[in-house]
């Protein structure tokens, strides 16, 4: 939200600079994210009265005029703005004038012509031209003042950001209530006088909808809807990056950004008959004022006559029910919509307006009868008219409650950790506009204002305390920490997990449960995606079935940044919606993924750049596992967005608890990737409680064998170790792969493996004899199993 410091002042005056007062708000918690000047530096512009306009005797374009500014002598100024003119009020540049980009005013002659300064349009002295030519300035302005002064240029534009639940702060009213309270000052706003009715047409309003308790209107008739925006009106608006219209929609503009209250103004000649607030009729259609055409669906609000839909209620009016130059005769509509009745409605629309950016965050449901005679007001001096009676509908027990909160003086040390005065307690509150009722000095009712709705528990009370206390005045302190050892658990934790992920190169993110429902469609074709009801974004509207929907865009966002090697891992849940009939059937699987592109290792000098492969990230895998004492097993993969030949899933008890492997090759290149290694496993899975059994090593010598087979490339290479374990015996301690062969010498079709093994007895060594009976075993065993045969070493 952008504001006027000028305005603001004019409401709350503190005496501190800028500086202080943009530290103020951001400590306030209304972070400020910018505080900029109105108009760039310049010195030497003053006002001036055009006196006479002749024709340059040597150019066509140019104009020779006198311009008084207030002295004893008129200038000579050679213009050629075509709207120069006898009796025009101008920007003067006086010699020696320095105007924005360090342009200096000289003496000079254009085409042989003295000329003594320069006519300025707005965007020579930095302010956005509106006409082409000469910024032409009121008739009445002060001939010889400066025009800084004159435009109250020495103004800051103070960039607010607003926090969703202070809704309260989008108003200038709301901001100087702010700036009051933290200076200890009053607010001085402007005095608002009801406008008496002096016809009696109104239109009756028909509540029915629960999101409307509040609906107020009013009729006014023979209002000059060609009257002209003053100029401190426009200055305002401009300045709060709102763009001027009309006369009436300058003012409901205006009241949104002084109040708070959206407001908006019907043709009365275009409404038929009374006003009914509804739910809109299932596909019910209408023209907004941007032109655009919408569908409705039952949860949208609206405005309606009894024919036709006028307005999308809290959001945007419809084009045929506005005000238009031929317009005579408004309703002008204050209301107060319930926040959940309007919340995403605009966003479904693809909008964003004013009104719904505050009514989602609730407005104050008191402020729309002052607001429309403020609108009354400001109408009744700037464009006439006749005004009719002020028509009330309410639905009072829908309206918010303001409950009493019960706040303890000991709450508040135990919560912030430090002492303040239990008297800077109260008057806080109360200068926050609560009402405060102090019991026993220790001890308060607490009735939140109207406007805030952010307060609802004690602990918010407490908030807003230290807030206006001042978070540079916190105290420090040594915590006073009860430290109780918890039992042990003979479990592998979570941050373990993190810290052997991190230790293998790792980076973690953290991100949306929420996806794109496109990226999940190309990650697996046969998920229909979950979709949410109220999306944050259409980037983000769907329920993710795997955390490669998360960790793929911060992949592909990193790479677009000269980031060439991405290593991530994330934990969070994934959805499991193939197999759920209703939504309590939903499984969110808590899961592990990784995700690696580039390099193997950073690049260094003494170590050459290898791009990652399967067995870089197998072998990350299993040291994850690993640390959790899990021994997996694994499959080829069939996954859809798996690499049929470069991945696998990780089986441990007969159960599949993820998998690992490489991006589809179309994959990869639709999503402008390159080669991508991907990874997901069972949270729990891996975090699987594990019980620690020591075993005793041997004090005696172990035995190694060799053994090297020709066998079938087809068989496993993991099947052939377990038959080797199992033929083996019970001294049999390890047997392991250490070579694999094809090549000259080797038939098609087979393959030389070269397996080793150890033996060793816990209690005594092992006799030649047993060890030669166990290699026997597993020849014999492999022969008849495999066919394999033993090759010569």
């Amino acid at each position: 939200m952008k504001i006027s410091e000028n305005w603001l002042r004019t409401w709350v005056n503190p005496d501190v600079n800028s500086e202080t007062l943009a530290n103020q708000l951001t400590m306030l918690g209304l972070e400020v994210d910018d505080i900029s000047p109105v108009a760039a530096p310049f010195h030497g512009v003053v006002v001036g009265e055009v006196l006479t306009v002749e024709q340059h005797p040597d150019a066509d374009r140019l104009r020779v005029t006198t311009v008084n500014i207030g002295q004893d002598d008129a200038l000579q100024i050679v213009c050629g703005a075509p709207n120069v003119r006898v009796g025009l009020r101008v920007a003067v540049a006086t010699v020696g004038a320095v105007l924005p980009g360090d342009f200096k005013i000289k003496k000079g002659k254009l085409r042989g012509v003295a000329s003594n300064g320069m006519l300025c349009g707005a965007s020579e002295i930095g302010l956005e031209d509106k006409i082409d030519g000469l910024l032409e300035l009121a008739a009445d302005a002060p001939i010889g003042e400066n025009i800084r002064d004159y435009l109250r240029l020495d103004d800051q534009i103070i960039d607010i950001s607003i926090t969703p639940n202070r809704g309260d702060c989008f108003s200038l009213r709301g901001i100087a209530r702010e700036v009051a309270v933290v200076n200890q000052t009053t607010v001085t706003a402007p005095a608002i006088e009801p406008i008496t009715a002096t016809i009696q047409d109104k239109l009756s309003v028909n509540l029915h909808t629960l999101g409307a308790p509040r609906y107020l209107g009013r009729v006014i008739k023979q209002v000059n809807i060609a009257a002209k925006t003053p100029a401190w009106m426009e200055e305002v608006l401009t300045r709060s990056g709102i763009r001027t219209h009309s006369i009436l929609v300058d003012i409901t503009n205006y009241v949104l950004l002084e109040l708070g209250q959206p407001m908006h103004a019907f043709d009365l000649a275009k409404i038929d008959g009374q006003i009914h607030v509804r739910q809109a009729t299932q596909h019910e259609t209408l023209q907004l004022l941007n032109e655009q055409n919408v569908e409705l669906n039952d949860d949208v609000m609206v405005i309606a006559d009894d024919s036709n839909v006028l307005a999308i209620a809290g959001i945007m009016g419809g084009l045929a029910s506005s005000v238009t130059d031929a317009t005579q005769d408004i309703f002008l509509e204050s209301a107060f919509f319930a926040p959940i009745f309007i919340a995403g409605r605009a966003r479904r629309f693809g909008l964003h307006t004013d009104s719904s950016q505050r009514f989602e965050r609730g407005v104050d449901f008191e402020l729309p009868l002052q607001a429309i005679h403020r609108a009354s007001q400001l109408i009744a001096e700037l464009a006439g008219g006749e005004f009719g009676p002020i028509t009330v509908a309410e639905q009072n027990a829908e309206l918010p409650q303001r409950k009493a909160i019960q706040l303890k003086h000991t709450q508040i040390t135990a919560l912030l950790g430090y002492h303040i005065d239990a008297g800077f307690v109260g008057d806080a509150l109360t200068r926050l506009g609560c009402h405060v009722v102090t019991e026993s000095g220790d001890q308060w009712h607490v009735t939140p204002p109207s406007h805030r709705y952010d307060l609802v528990i004690y602990q918010d009370l407490i908030e807003e305390v230290a807030r206006i206390h001042c978070y540079d005045n916190i105290q420090i302190s040594s915590p006073r920490l009860d430290v109780q050892f918890a039992p042990y658990q003979d479990q592998f934790e979570l941050t373990e997990l993190r810290q052997t992920i991190v230790t293998l190169g790792y980076q973690e993110a953290i991100s949306f449960s929420f996806a794109d429902a496109k990226l999940e469609k190309k990650l697996n074709p046969h998920v229909k995606p979950l979709m949410l009801a109220n999306p944050i974004s259409s980037d983000l509207a769907a329920m993710r079935s795997t955390l490669l929907s998360s960790l793929i865009p911060c992949v592909q966002y990193n790479l677009n940044r000269q980031q060439s090697r991405v290593r991530l891992f994330e934990f969070g849940l994934r959805f499991d919606y193939q197999d759920a009939q209703q939504l309590d059937e939903l499984k969110q699987i808590p899961t592990l993924a990784l995700i690696s592109v580039g390099s193997h290792i950073p690049e260094q000098w003494h170590a050459k750049d290898k791009e990652t492969d399967f067995f870089d990230l197998k072998g990350e895998v299993e040291q994850i596992l690993a640390a959790g004492r899990i021994q997996p097993e694994y499959v080829r993969s069939e996954r859809a967005w798996l690499h049929p030949g470069q991945s696998a899933e990780i089986i441990v008890d007969g159960q599949s608890i993820g998998y690992l492997g490489r991006l589809h090759p179309s994959l990869e290149a639709s999503l402008d990737l390159g080669l991508t290694w991907v990874a997901e496993l069972d949270r729990d899975a891996v975090l699987q409680s594990y019980v620690s059994n020591f075993t005793e090593l041997s004090r005696f010598p172990s035995v190694r064998r060799d053994i090297a087979l020709l066998i079938d490339d087809t068989i496993a290479i993991k099947e052939i170790q377990h038959l080797i374990q199992k033929t083996g015996g019970e001294f049999l301690h390890s047997t392991w792969l250490f070579d694999v062969y094809k090549g000259q010498g080797i038939e098609d079709g087979k393959r030389s493996l070269a397996f080793g093994m150890t033996w060793q007895h816990p209690s005594r060594t092992l006799e030649d004899t047993e060890i030669k009976s166990g290699m026997d075993k597993i020849i014999d065993v492999l022969q008849s199993t495999y066919q394999a045969t033993l090759r010569a070493s």
